[in-house]
This record gives structure tokens, sequence and C-alpha cells, in this order.
């Protein structure tokens, strides 16, 4: 199957991401937020996105407009009737990703293609509240998914290999290189990643030293670009905190158990960049 038209639930700073690297690609993109105020915000950081990648004379103006020509924003689920791959990037919660796909399974066509892009959360428990089992499947992204060249393609136990074959072919379109996982809490890269971040978190929790000096140890001492209490206040506290919940709970390990810290952080809405305050101010 050849895919032309491709629907991304969610117009955060992932799904954002994965609508603009598939516009620019030349893929005809439908982005669905819940309410206009959303979309726009979300639509206005791609802009923004684009016109600083012409100012740096990465891209041209005339690339910038192709790539915008390229984007619709909906809040109407049923706009997704053509699409022939749909990619959610919704709120790392069970309970929604399911009603998600429950409703995309109505309005997409039988042939359309529904991934998730979930970091952590069972795929095949996602897939369960359709009944296209064969043709749904795991595309986690790297944040930020522009400049992030991985992809995880995560197959359930029910997934097809034409599927499967499908998605990688569109994701080495789009330029990214693909890595196959299996359907385990936090496949590859969140599997290893979630422990590192939350014993960097127990090191600040415990007193043994500050954010700064956590991260400095990192970024000059292992050559990270950023040290992984910066890496969570991007990525978001509240976002570690489910995932890191998720694979707890589903392994019973230890070492993915969220901190206290953590937990207080969330509950005084201390998430990061995102709301200005995190391990840092911004």
């Amino acid at each position: 199957m050849e895919i032309k038209n491709v629907g991304v639930v969610g117009c955060g700073i992932m799904g954002s991401g994965i609508t603009q690297v598939c516009a620019q690609s030349g893929y005809n993109v439908i982005v669905l937020e819940i309410n206009d105020e959303v979309l726009n915000k979300g639509l206005k950081s791609i802009n923004s996105i684009l016109s600083r990648l012409v100012d740096k004379g990465k891209i041209s103006q005339q690339d910038k407009e192709s790539t915008l020509s390229h984007i619709k924003g909906t809040t109407n689920i049923k706009d997704f009737s053509e699409c022939d791959l749909v990619i959610e990037a919704a709120t790392e919660d069970m309970a929604i990703k399911k009603a998600i796909f429950a409703q995309l399974d109505k309005v997409c066509p039988k042939h359309t293609i529904l991934a998730t892009n979930t970091s952590v959360l069972s795929i095949a428990d996602i897939a369960s509240a359709t009944s296209r089992l064969e043709q749904v499947l795991g595309t986690h992204f790297s944040n930020p998914v522009p400049v992030q060249k991985i992809l995880e393609v995560i197959n359930t136990i029910a997934t097809s290999e034409t599927t499967t074959a499908t998605v990688k072919s569109f994701a080495e379109s789009i330029g990214k290189t693909v890595v196959i996982a299996k359907d385990a809490p936090g496949f590859i890269s969140n599997r290893i990643f979630t422990s590192f971040l939350l014993n960097a978190v127990r090191v600040v929790q415990d007193g043994i030293a500050t954010p700064e000096d956590v991260d400095t140890v990192f970024r000059l001492g292992a050559g990270h670009p950023m040290g992984p209490l910066q890496t969570l206040d991007l990525i978001g506290i509240d976002t570690v905190f489910l995932g890191a919940s998720a694979i707890y709970e589903e392994l019973k390990d230890p070492q993915y158990a969220p901190p206290p810290l953590m937990r207080r952080m969330v509950a005084m809405g201390w998430l990061g960049r995102k709301t200005g305050k995190g391990f840092y101010k911004y």
C-alpha cells in the first residue's frame, strides 16, 4: 500500500513535530486537536520553527510555504476518513488512547494503518480497542522529532509483516532510521533511558549534588548534549512520571518507580519548560 495522506492526533510537542516532518517530505497531513485554541497554538509553533529554518538558510521560503500547504488542521476526527496512516500522539493515558483508537477504527477506511507514538504503554492494549489488530503498531519518535533521526517501530503479536514493512518504508521516506522492537514495557530506548533519568532525580533528591552539577557531569564527562535533568525539563516531568509509572506497574521493578521528589513536583505543577519551572527556571 502506498501512503499519501497522513493523519496526526495531537498537535503538541510531539504531534506538531510529526506533522512538520511528514509535510516537509511531501505528504498531505491532517492534524487533529481537541479545540481551535490548542490547534492554533500547535500550528503557530510549526510556522515559527519553519521560519527559523528559513532565517538560518536551512530551507527556502518556498520550502516553508510548500510544507505549510500540505498541512490542514481540524477538530473533527471524521476528517481522517481519507487517511492511509494515522499516528496518534496524545497524552500518555491508556484510557484516552483506547478511546481515540476506537473512534479512529470507526471513521478510517479499512486499509488505514493506525500507529501510536506512545513511549511506554502496551501497543496490544491500545490495539484491542479496534477491529484491525493486524494494522496497529507503535511508532515511537524521539524528541525533537524534526532533529532526531531514530524511530522505534513496535510490533504486537498481531501486527502483520505487511503493516510493518509499509510503515518502515514510510518512516525512511521522512528521513528516519528504523529499529524494530517487540511490544514490551519501555520498548528499547525508554527501557534503558527511564531508569537513567530517575536515578538522576534520586541523586538530587538525596542531596548528593545539585541539578547543575549532575548535568555538568554528563555534558562534559559523557558528551551528552543535555544533562538528564535538563532533558527531564524538556520532555516534561509529568510525561516521564506517567511513563515510568506505567513501566513499573507492568514490571514491578523498583528502578522504574518514580522518586517522591518527582511526584511532588508534578503535584506542584513544576513540569519543566512548558510551565516555566522544573529543575530549572525558564
